[in-house]
């Protein structure tokens, strides 16, 4: 039995269960939606474009946020800022499976999930220090392999989930789930009720709390630094890259404004966030190996159940169902890639990782409208195996090469980053599918004059923009191969 900040005994299994059904919740939250965009575009009747705000607006949000969760965890009890976090994605799940059918109210669906995501930008990093400070250095491979089970399974399971919603009405225990868009939200919001519940007496104060001097500048210029940046990637997909006043502006605005964030936390003796962590190169390393892992990841698994609906005519639940494998093997692999850290350490597996992912994604680049089901289910299986080889066991080296006491920096560093960079890829995914259909999608006029050609243009239009879109996935997973040659060779002892 481990001792909390108070002195009392917990059982640290009962907290890490706790944490992991909310971290659960959050996990359906940030791809539940990918297969759903189809349905959602009819039921608001809103472009692909305007759609991608619900992923984008989540993983701006979030990405504001996760810098924060390093002064919320080392100032205040670890106990209620779980307990406000999960209150949190509550409010933000009901606002968003209430919002009525109407384009004019899309504005309400885009903010509970902002809402959301400022719950799930806090307790994600807060579960990562959580684990770090109640495992030792040699028990961190398997707890950090458990929490990749679900924080990497909840997400790649979120898309089967919504196909299997949404292809019918199911009855469960008595109660009838319609096949409506609002029923994708029922599973998150009873996870994180259970949470909620529970929270208050199983969570404890693991974290040790010291008074950490709030700086109001470092705040600002990391909310709207990072808010600035984040949102000029979001506008791309529907204002292009070259537009002034929402695109180019914002970003550049934002990057020099991070500039100054980075200089103001070099001078502080207490840094707002502590970015000297990446002065040490065995915690850089495989914090940009998880960079590229997670793009290659959301770049796929963002733009597949699109593609499979919108180019291969299947259904949402068709769609999820040739996802699902490759959640489970994710799931099953997660756990084991702990032991596999142990045992051979982060260099050897992560060419392994790599080289498996890059084998699974060479392949999308040459789908076309008839490349058989079965054969998508199987590539995309195989990527999830190398994802499940790279993303905890790259946290755990990373977070293992600094003290415990630097585990909340690092993790709001590490995390940060993991969600710029996901809100970026996203950004740029969308904007080259939706670039490339456009520049190729036929004169309407051909429609009425030779209908059946003017379909298959449209067809052709949309496999070119996601090849594209597969293409750029695929250079983050060579460049991922690459990359391990930099890593630090030792296993962990």
């Amino acid at each position: 039995m481990k001792v909390d900040q108070h002195g009392r005994s917990y059982n640290r299994t009962v907290v890490l269960i706790v944490m992991m059904i909310a971290a659960m919740s959050g996990g359906l939250m940030q791809t539940s939606l990918g297969t759903a965009l189809p349905t959602l575009m009819k039921a608001f009747d809103i472009d692909l474009a305007t759609a991608q705000q619900a992923t984008t607006w989540f993983l701006l949000m979030n990405g504001i946020m996760v810098p924060l969760s390093a002064y919320f965890a080392n100032r205040f009890s670890t106990k209620y800022l779980h307990i406000i976090s999960y209150s949190l994605l509550t409010v933000g799940v009901l606002m968003s499976m209430f919002t009525p059918e109407d384009a004019n109210y899309w504005w309400l669906f885009v903010a509970g999930r902002i809402v959301a995501a400022i719950a799930v930008g806090v307790m994600l990093p807060l579960l990562q220090v959580v684990i770090i400070n109640m495992y030792e250095p040699q028990e961190r491979g398997v707890a950090m392999g458990l929490m990749g089970l679900v924080v990497g399974m909840a997400p790649a399971f979120g898309p089967t989930l919504t196909g299997l919603i949404l292809n019918k009405d199911h009855t469960f225990l008595g109660l009838t789930i319609t096949n409506d868009w609002r029923s994708i939200f029922i599973l998150p919001l009873i996870l994180i009720i259970i949470a909620t519940v529970l929270s208050p007496f199983f969570i404890r104060d693991v974290l040790k709390n010291r008074p950490v001097k709030l700086d109001l500048f470092s705040i600002i210029t990391s909310t709207i630094g990072f808010g600035l940046f984040l949102w000029g990637f979001t506008n791309v997909s529907s204002d292009g890259w070259g537009d002034l006043g929402s695109v180019i502006t914002p970003i550049v605005v934002g990057i020099i404004i991070l500039i100054v964030f980075g200089m103001r936390q070099l001078k502080l003796s207490e840094p707002f966030l502590d970015i000297r962590v990446f002065l040490n190169k065995n915690f850089t390393i495989p914090t940009i190996g998880l960079l590229l892992v997670s793009m290659a990841m959301y770049g796929v698994e963002m733009m597949l159940p699109t593609y499979l609906q919108n180019v291969r005519g299947l259904t949402p639940l068709d769609s999820g169902l040739t996802l699902l494998w490759g959640a489970l093997f994710m799931g099953f692999v997660s756990p084991i890639a702990g032991a596999f850290y142990n045992r051979v350490g982060i260099k050897r597996l992560s060419f392994v990782g790599f080289f498996i992912l890059l084998l699974g994604t060479l392949p999308f680049v040459f789908l076309s409208e008839q490349t058989p089901t079965i054969i998508i289910t199987v590539l995309y299986a195989l990527r999830m195996v190398g994802i499940a080889l790279l993303m905890m066991p790259l946290t755990t080296a990373a977070m293992s090469a600094l003290p415990d006491e630097k585990a909340a920096d690092a993790t709001a560093a590490n995390n940060t980053l993991r969600q710029v960079s996901s809100s970026v890829v996203v950004a740029l995914m969308t904007s080259v599918v939706q670039s490339v259909i456009n520049n190729n999608t036929p004169n309407d006029s051909m429609k009425k004059t030779a209908p059946l050609q003017y379909a298959k243009k449209v067809l052709d239009a949309s496999l070119d923009g996601f090849q594209w879109a597969f293409i750029i996935s695929l250079a983050f997973a060579v460049i991922g191969l690459i990359f391990v040659i930099f890593m630090q060779s030792e296993k962990e002892d």
